[in-house]
């Protein structure tokens, strides 16, 4: 069993890592009901908290259904970060986590995140007054360090441990590789292998599939992995990693049913929690990772992207719904072809519709081929709908 402080989060619990501009409440809730175990707020700003800056300030709202669940913080200054910690404690989050590990330049130049890599000492200062400040449990997220000639995080991750963090999260990539090239989970196992490390170690970086996941948990011995660019889009895969771990097996990939509703979710809970201007202009951003692989979904994005109101954006859905129910299906039959469209042979294919395709069938399919008829053929290889 994983805990951090008092928090039991399982034999292996799944992350789900705190992402700018991305897991805001409206994605996290999709995520935690398709099975995150643990989740962040987007990273915060310590200078817009003691500031009392509207959006640092939003970003501080949680809900009880999100638990277990915790405050990320970021900054560069020791005291501020401090400061910061105590304004978050009061939001109630289960944990509050120091973000060491954010390459972009508009945070790590400013001494913030993975900028801390170059100054260990006052990253262990800020980390023990932070612990010191709260109650709650402090946790770290890091990378193996600034470059390659300073992958200092064994010893990094003693040091934390030994000032009081309660858990550690390792990227598995420095800080000048930003998010190129393979993660290196060699030094996240020898952080976790270390006899002295007694606190949970979580991997993250490429976890992009139940296998990966598996050979992590196995290869690597970590408490647990933390998911980030992976679940944009694909919150389903929290649900099937844990029933690969259980069961050897995969799940079935999510229908357009599922991809539909899960989009539909999150753009009501955007417009609940961001109002609806803001709330449907910051959805745009999720539409095509909700739909990618999708044959010819651009035409849709494209008016999706451009739609001013819910309605208009649902009723878009709806369409895509349609369209590729009705692709999928006839895609999986193996015995009609159209070619010249006759209306008894068209009601002895609609009577080979099942049920809940009639209306669908009625309502797209045959008004897209006036005066053709269908006919049966056997098809030898890839059993399609086939047009003549």
């Amino acid at each position: 069993m994983v805990k951090i402080g008092n928090v039991n989060l399982g034999d292996f619990p799944l992350l789900l890592a705190p992402m700018e501009d991305v897991s805001d409440p409206p994605f996290r809730f999709v995520c935690k009901q398709n099975g995150a175990d643990m989740m962040y707020t987007e990273f915060i700003s310590s200078e817009g908290l003691i500031r009392d800056a509207a959006k640092s300030r939003m970003k501080l709202d949680i809900f009880e259904y999100e638990r277990p669940i915790g405050i990320q913080l970021f900054g560069g200054e020791i005291d501020h970060m401090r400061e910061a910690a105590i304004i978050a404690e009061q939001a109630q989050p289960d944990l509050i986590d120091i973000n060491y590990g954010c390459p972009v330049k508009a945070v790590a130049c400013k001494g913030a995140g993975a900028a801390l890599l170059q100054d260990i000492p006052k990253m262990v200062s800020m980390t023990e007054e932070i612990v010191k400040a709260v109650k709650l449990p402090v946790t770290v997220k890091t990378r193996l360090g600034w470059d390659d000639k300073t992958k200092n995080i064994v010893d990094v991750a003693e040091r934390l441990q030994d000032i009081g963090i309660s858990a550690l999260t390792i990227h598995g990539r420095t800080r000048k590789q930003m998010y190129k090239g393979p993660a290196e989970w060699d030094l996240i196992g020898a952080v976790k292998n270390n006899p002295r490390i007694k606190i949970p170690i979580f991997g993250n970086g490429d976890v992009d599939s139940p296998e990966k996941a598996l050979e992590m948990k196995n290869r690597f011995g970590v408490d647990g992995v933390m998911i980030g660019r992976a679940s944009i889009g694909y919150p389903w895969i929290f649900n099937e990693i844990k029933h690969f771990l259980a069961t050897g097996e995969k799940l079935a990939a999510p229908t357009i049913e599922q991809r539909v509703e899960n989009c539909r979710i999150h753009l009501r809970k955007s417009i609940e929690w961001k109002g609806p201007k803001l709330g449907i202009f910051e959805m745009r951003r999720h539409y095509a990772n909700y739909f990618k692989g999708l044959d010819h979904f651009k035409d849709y994005r494209m008016r999706m992207v451009t739609l001013p109101t819910e309605e208009d954006v649902l009723a878009v859905l709806a369409e895509v719904l349609e369209r590729y129910l009705v692709a999928n299906f006839f895609q999986k039959q193996s015995a009609f072809e159209i070619s010249c469209l006759e209306p008894a042979l068209g009601v002895k294919l609609l009577n080979k519709t099942p049920f809940f395709y009639k209306p669908i069938f009625v309502k797209w399919l045959l008004p897209k081929f006036p005066g053709r008829k269908i006919r049966k053929f056997e098809a030898k290889n890839d059993t399609r709908l086939r047009s003549c």
